[in-house]
Protein backbone atom coordinates (compact mmCIF):
# COMPACT_ATOMS: atom_id res chain seq x y z
CA UNK A 1 0.00 0.00 0.00
CA UNK A 2 1.36 3.74 -0.65
CA UNK A 3 0.44 5.97 1.79
CA UNK A 4 1.15 9.60 1.12
CA UNK A 5 1.63 12.76 3.95
CA UNK A 6 1.05 15.94 2.69
CA UNK A 7 4.20 17.48 4.56
CA UNK A 8 6.29 20.67 5.50
CA UNK A 9 9.61 18.89 6.03
CA UNK A 10 9.04 16.14 7.57
CA UNK A 11 5.79 17.12 9.43
CA UNK A 12 2.87 16.35 8.54
CA UNK A 13 1.54 20.05 6.72
CA UNK A 14 -1.59 21.71 8.27
CA UNK A 15 -3.00 21.85 4.62
CA UNK A 16 -3.03 19.82 2.06
CA UNK A 17 -2.77 22.10 -0.93
CA UNK A 18 -0.28 24.58 0.32
CA UNK A 19 2.37 21.96 1.92
CA UNK A 20 6.13 22.10 0.66
CA UNK A 21 5.78 18.58 0.02
CA UNK A 22 4.50 15.10 0.02
CA UNK A 23 6.10 11.84 1.22
CA UNK A 24 5.54 8.77 -0.71
CA UNK A 25 5.49 5.41 2.05
CA UNK A 26 5.21 2.10 0.21
CA UNK A 27 3.96 -0.57 2.90
CA UNK A 28 3.74 -4.15 3.40
CA UNK A 29 2.97 -6.73 5.75
CA UNK A 30 2.83 -3.34 7.91
CA UNK A 31 6.21 -1.75 7.99
CA UNK A 32 7.28 0.92 5.61
CA UNK A 33 9.34 -0.27 2.93
CA UNK A 34 10.40 2.62 1.13
CA UNK A 35 10.70 6.85 1.30
CA UNK A 36 10.23 8.97 -1.09
CA UNK A 37 9.87 12.82 -0.83
CA UNK A 38 8.85 14.53 -4.04
CA UNK A 39 8.30 18.93 -3.98
CA UNK A 40 4.54 20.11 -4.23
CA UNK A 41 4.19 20.40 -8.11
CA UNK A 42 1.72 23.45 -7.61
CA UNK A 43 -2.00 24.08 -6.30
CA UNK A 44 -4.33 24.76 -8.80
CA UNK A 45 -7.90 23.25 -8.12
CA UNK A 46 -8.12 19.35 -8.84
CA UNK A 47 -4.30 18.63 -9.87
CA UNK A 48 -3.31 17.82 -6.72
CA UNK A 49 -5.58 15.22 -5.91
CA UNK A 50 -5.30 13.17 -9.37
CA UNK A 51 -1.51 13.50 -9.67
CA UNK A 52 -1.06 12.01 -6.24
CA UNK A 53 -3.90 9.05 -7.65
CA UNK A 54 -1.94 8.36 -10.63
CA UNK A 55 1.14 8.29 -8.37
CA UNK A 56 -0.26 5.39 -6.75
CA UNK A 57 -1.56 6.90 -3.59
CA UNK A 58 -4.05 4.51 -1.57
CA UNK A 59 -4.28 6.96 1.44
CA UNK A 60 -3.23 10.89 2.08
CA UNK A 61 -2.73 12.33 5.72
CA UNK A 62 -2.92 16.15 6.02
CA UNK A 63 -3.80 18.31 8.92
CA UNK A 64 -6.78 20.08 6.86
CA UNK A 65 -7.73 19.82 3.47
CA UNK A 66 -10.66 21.56 1.32
CA UNK A 67 -13.66 19.58 0.14
CA UNK A 68 -13.45 19.59 -3.36
CA UNK A 69 -10.08 17.64 -3.14
CA UNK A 70 -11.59 14.92 -0.79
CA UNK A 71 -14.48 14.70 -3.12
CA UNK A 72 -11.75 13.76 -6.12
CA UNK A 73 -9.82 11.71 -3.56
CA UNK A 74 -13.18 9.87 -2.55
CA UNK A 75 -13.73 9.88 -6.85
CA UNK A 76 -10.50 7.61 -7.14
CA UNK A 77 -10.82 5.55 -4.12
CA UNK A 78 -7.93 7.11 -1.92
CA UNK A 79 -8.33 7.50 1.68
CA UNK A 80 -8.25 10.26 3.45
CA UNK A 81 -7.35 11.25 7.02
CA UNK A 82 -7.18 14.81 8.18
CA UNK A 83 -7.04 16.14 11.53
CA UNK A 84 -3.21 14.87 11.85
CA UNK A 85 -0.67 16.60 13.28
CA UNK A 86 3.28 15.58 14.06
CA UNK A 87 6.09 13.87 12.50
CA UNK A 88 5.08 12.30 9.09
CA UNK A 89 6.53 8.86 9.58
CA UNK A 90 5.18 8.83 13.29
CA UNK A 91 1.43 9.45 11.54
CA UNK A 92 1.66 6.44 9.07
CA UNK A 93 3.24 4.03 11.57
CA UNK A 94 0.19 4.86 13.90
CA UNK A 95 -2.07 4.63 11.07
CA UNK A 96 -0.73 1.02 9.66
CA UNK A 97 -1.24 -0.17 13.66
CA UNK A 98 -4.68 0.87 12.81
CA UNK A 99 -4.66 3.31 15.61
CA UNK A 100 -4.80 6.81 13.07
CA UNK A 101 -8.28 8.32 13.04
CA UNK A 102 -9.50 10.84 11.13
CA UNK A 103 -11.09 14.26 12.43
CA UNK A 104 -12.93 14.52 9.24
CA UNK A 105 -12.78 17.95 9.41
CA UNK A 106 -13.09 19.66 6.07
CA UNK A 107 -12.18 22.94 5.21
CA UNK A 108 -14.89 24.81 3.12
CA UNK A 109 -13.26 28.20 2.12
CA UNK A 110 -9.27 28.71 1.31
CA UNK A 111 -9.78 31.96 3.05
CA UNK A 112 -9.25 30.43 6.42
CA UNK A 113 -6.43 28.41 4.95
CA UNK A 114 -4.42 29.00 7.66
CA UNK A 115 -6.79 27.79 10.59
CA UNK A 116 -7.00 24.37 8.36
CA UNK A 117 -5.14 20.99 10.57
CA UNK A 118 -6.30 23.31 14.00
CA UNK A 119 -9.56 21.57 13.75
CA UNK A 120 -10.16 19.71 17.01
Amino acid sequence: MKITVAAMGNQVAGHFGHCENFIFFDTADGKITAVNTVANPGHRPGFLPNFLADNGTQVIISGGMGGGAVDIFNERGVEVVVGVQGDAQTAVETYLKGELVSSGSICHQHKHAHKCGKHN
